[in-house]
């Protein structure tokens, strides 16, 4: 089975209770949709996570979200062929994998597209504090482009998408943050994935990155879930 979920920003517990409640065995998947809180420090402190991760023996694989770096960035991963796609491992946490942007995965017979990355509003705040703040935190050119390639030799048809952030036209307005002025906001990624939305044949998307839970219908057998505590199962063939 494909088990998915929201950010869990370092919450590991959070994993390993679902994984006791849901009682997923070892040869299920579980997805991240992003922040999952192991590559911002980069430092030995997010060792322990990772092997705690690692060492549930479920394959997790992680979307890239706003607040980590991207693995490609971090000389100790490297790419290897999974479900017909690549990810990012590190030989150390070999079940912890990292979706490369714009691959297209076989998962249980479902056909499904990764596409990590979204705006930070809390960038400012961030760096006058002198946190952590990464600039390649939303999709790059060669990134867009390489998702409308495999979308291309795909016929533009999949079964699922897993993104961080959501499509522009279903930008849940009752999260916003009220301290942030909208108009300050760089919602460039949303846009694009709004213009992939209406092109693309596809019967659920799943989104973390807004901290709530929401199940939108848009028609036409399609849906869109926003996750954060909530755990959804990917459909699998009969």
């Amino acid at each position: 089975m494909i088990y998915i979920t929201g950010d869990i920003h370092g919450e590991i517990d959070k994993v390993l209770f679902m994984i006791k409640y849901k009682k997923i065995k070892q040869n299920d998947i579980i997805v991240l949709l992003g922040d999952v809180g192991v590559n911002y420090y980069l430092n030995k402190s997010e060792d322990r996570p990772k092997q705690l991760l690692n060492d549930t023996g479920i394959q997790m694989l992680c979307v890239h979200g706003n607040h980590e770096a991207r693995p490609n960035t971090i000389p100790s991963y490297h790419e290897k062929d999974w479900h017909g796609g690549a990810v990012y491992v590190e030989d150390e946490f070999p079940n912890l994998l990292f979706a490369k942007d714009g691959e297209i995965y076989d998962l249980e017979g479902h056909k499904v597209i990764v596409i990590g990355g979204a705006y930070s509003v809390d960038k400012e705040y961030r760096l006058a504090r002198g946190w952590r703040w990464f600039p390649d935190e939303q999709p790059s050119v060669e990134i867009k482009k390489r998702v409308e390639e495999n979308l291309d030799k795909a016929g533009w048809k999949v079964d699922a998408v897993f993104t961080h952030t959501c499509p522009y036209p279903y930008e849940p307005v009752e999260a916003f943050m009220p301290t942030i002025d909208q108009a300050t906001v760089d919602k460039s990624t949303e846009a694009w994935l709004g213009d992939i939305q209406k092109r693309l044949d596809y019967k659920n998307w799943y989104c973390g990155h807004w901290h709530i839970n929401k199940h939108v219908k848009i028609g036409k057998g399609k849906s869109l879930d926003f996750l954060m505590n909530n755990v959804l199962k990917l459909p699998v063939n009969a």
